[in-house]
């Protein structure tokens, strides 16, 4: 057909039906293509219709792309397209309807991948078995009562970033030497080993000043000689350092959560928690042998 394309599907169609050995009318036919065409697709004549690369539409943002929008991204780059689109609608009442808001969350998105700020990188760790423990606090996000009183606490949680085999510990009071020592005691002979590296995260939230910083320190790293560990901390600020214990948190307390919702009551968590005490899986290797 004169000013068409022959598209990939017609071509396939053309050829199935040439090689079960309809005859070329047939074939075209069938295709939805002309003779004429048949014999250039057999001769590999086809030709692709070529990528438009211009705009097929006005662009309905051009007004306010360069003279509002990518100035407030320059200067506060978080900006999501809604708040954008809230300003845009407060400062421009109904010339910028709702119906744009796709339109611009795409610019918003585009802006950052091609002039936004760049992304921190992030080399992801590759540790072997046996060679790393991690120990954190969190705090709950279920409220828990007992006897109808709220019941303070906090968790603690040791893992090993290899295998992801963990050990959760319940904690009153804040976090302290004594709540991490308890805490990783525990950890450690019901692993029955202990790794080559124990990790920890500056451990801000136990002391107050720099005597007691230095006397928390020196009282880890005591404790992590008896047991034959190297203790190791990550940078301050620099969160995803501690993501192997950092993100089981989150999926420790979405188990609780549901456990609680599950029973219909969030005073029996004392008994309900003995069910997250994890204990090792056959399948995963925990520790060295030489390192237990």
């Amino acid at each position: 057909m004169p000013g068409k394309h022959i598209t990939q599907l017609q071509e396939e169609l053309y050829m199935k039906n040439h090689q079960k050995g309809h005859t070329q009318i047939i074939s075209v036919a069938k295709a939805g293509t002309s003779v004429r065409s048949g014999r250039h697709i057999e001769k590999g004549e086809t030709t692709k219709p070529k990528t438009h690369t211009w705009r097929t539409r006005k662009d309905p943002l051009a007004e306010v792309r360069e003279a509002e929008l990518i100035p407030l991204l320059e200067k506060e780059p978080s900006l999501t397209g809604i708040t954008l689109w809230d300003n845009l609608d407060e400062q421009h009442p109904g010339k910028y309807p709702e119906k744009l808001l796709r339109t611009l969350q795409r610019r918003v998105k585009h802006w950052r991948a091609t002039r936004g700020p760049d992304k921190a990188v992030i080399s992801r760790q590759s540790l072997p078995a046996g060679l790393q423990g991690l120990s954190d606090f969190t705090h709950p996000n279920t409220a828990i009562t007992i006897d109808q009183k709220p019941f303070d606490h906090l968790l603690y949680q040791f893992r090993l970033a290899f295998s992801g085999w963990r050990h959760v510990h319940i904690i009153r009071g804040g976090e302290s030497y004594s709540a991490l020592a308890d805490g990783l005691q525990r950890a450690l002979h019901t692993l029955g080993g202990t790794p080559g590296e124990h990790r920890t995260d500056s451990l801000s939230a136990a002391y107050v000043n720099t005597a007691e910083k230095q006397r928390l320190t020196e009282d880890c790293q005591a404790l992590c000689q008896y047991y034959g560990m190297q203790p190791t901390t990550n940078n301050l600020g620099v969160s995803h350092e501690n993501g192997a214990i950092e993100s089981p948190h989150g999926s420790l307390k979405r188990r609780i959560e549901q456990a609680i919702k599950l029973r219909g009551s969030s005073t029996i968590f004392l008994s309900l928690f003995t069910r997250f005490r994890f204990t090792p899986k056959s399948e995963y290797p925990t520790l060295d042998a030489e390192q237990t």
